[in-house]
């Protein structure tokens, strides 16, 4: 339904410049936005990309130069502007080669974000004349990570001037799964597509051509009672997604054992960098949680819940989730993660 409404747009001349797609994680979001991508670059477009042409090739091979997917990074560590925007190009570039050799890309640490660099690089490269073609198509991806790490709306506030007035041949697409986190300005210049859930038949059908090996049977059919119509919660189930959820039942275990087993896991947390890994712990943790509270509600899950959890109440689990979502937001900053997880240990040791 929403391929067809672009491409209907598109035809008419009606595909807005700015656009917004919003929906929750995992359900193709970017993806749709790559597809769009094609369609606009496409040198025989009809209701879908032709495919077959030279600019269809690069777009799906992630090398058209008209093509910038903007995707979160790490803070640049250069001093000057100049320096910090050609760091941002670079860190850009690598990730995107990630994902060329990796399709089933899994989503950015949380220390990744857009920042004035990111801005200003987006900017530049609006300005420039198209290379291949007529058109430039700019796919800001998780856009609500920008400024996640600053003081100050500066770099959404960059973008804005640029959203305002687009130059003629660039679009942007922003994708979101929480509209609420963007700067109201920013929302109210982009025009909205809400993105829902998949199918089951679209989920089943995504997982077994593009998983190796090809998950089947009951294996197949848990993957897709999992994804709840996002196939980015399915794959998480695997690699480390699953690594993080174990990491996680081994803490809260901990966490319940007493104050000596929680300060020895805190211990063994890296005090500096690796903060990707340990927000990727911090999000596994509220999820673990997530699913004991639905158990606790009497609502079946399709995750196994640590014993430990599964004679809390309802309200305890609920309670100790905010307490992680509160020590995610802290994460971004400069804190050390070794006190942070301390901390949260003896808070959610106080409500379980």
């Amino acid at each position: 339904m929403a391929r067809r409404r672009l491409s209907k747009a598109l035809a008419n001349g009606q595909l807005p410049q700015v656009m917004l797609m919003t929906g929750p994680e995992g359900v193709g979001k970017q993806r749709l936005a790559l597809w769009l991508a094609q369609l606009v670059l496409c040198e025989a477009p009809a209701e879908a990309p032709c495919g077959r042409c030279r600019a269809c090739h690069l777009v799906l091979g992630l090398t058209h130069a008209d093509l910038h997917w903007i995707v979160p990074i790490p803070r640049p560590k250069a001093g000057e502007p100049d320096k910090q925007m050609e760091e941002a190009a670079e860190s850009i570039a690598e990730l995107l080669e990630e994902r060329r050799k990796a399709p089933l890309y899994s989503p950015p640490d949380g220390m990744s974000a857009h920042g004035m660099a990111t801005a200003r690089l987006v900017a530049r490269r609006a300005s420039l004349t198209p290379v291949e073609g007529r058109k430039k198509v700019f796919i800001i991806g998780e856009a609500e990570r920008l400024v996640a790490q600053e003081s100050s709306p500066e770099a959404a506030n960059a973008l804005l001037k640029l959203f305002e007035e687009p130059p003629a041949d660039s679009y942007f697409v922003l994708t979101c799964a929480d509209p609420g986190k963007l700067l109201p300005t920013i929302r109210s210049r982009a025009v909205p597509l809400r993105i829902g859930r998949l199918s089951t038949a679209e989920v089943r059908e995504f997982l077994s051509k593009e998983l190796e090996p090809a998950p089947a049977g009951a294996e197949l059919t848990r993957l897709v009672a999992r994804a709840n119509g996002s196939i980015g919660t399915a794959l998480s189930d695997s690699g480390e997604g699953s690594r993080n959820r174990k990491a996680a039942a081994t803490w809260l275990e901990a966490v319940l054992s007493g104050a000596g087993p929680a300060a020895e896991r805190a211990l063994a947390q890296a005090p500096w960098s690796a903060r990707g890994e340990f927000t990727d712990l911090l999000d596994a943790v509220a999820e673990t949680l997530g699913d004991a509270a639905r158990l606790a509600s009497g609502v079946e899950g399709t995750e196994s819940v640590p014993a430990a959890l599964q004679v809390r109440a309802a309200t305890g689990l609920l309670a100790a989730q905010a307490l992680v979502s509160d020590a995610r937001e802290a994460a971004q900053g400069n804190v050390n993660p070794q006190l942070l997880l301390a901390v949260l240990a003896g808070d959610l040791a106080e409500v379980l």
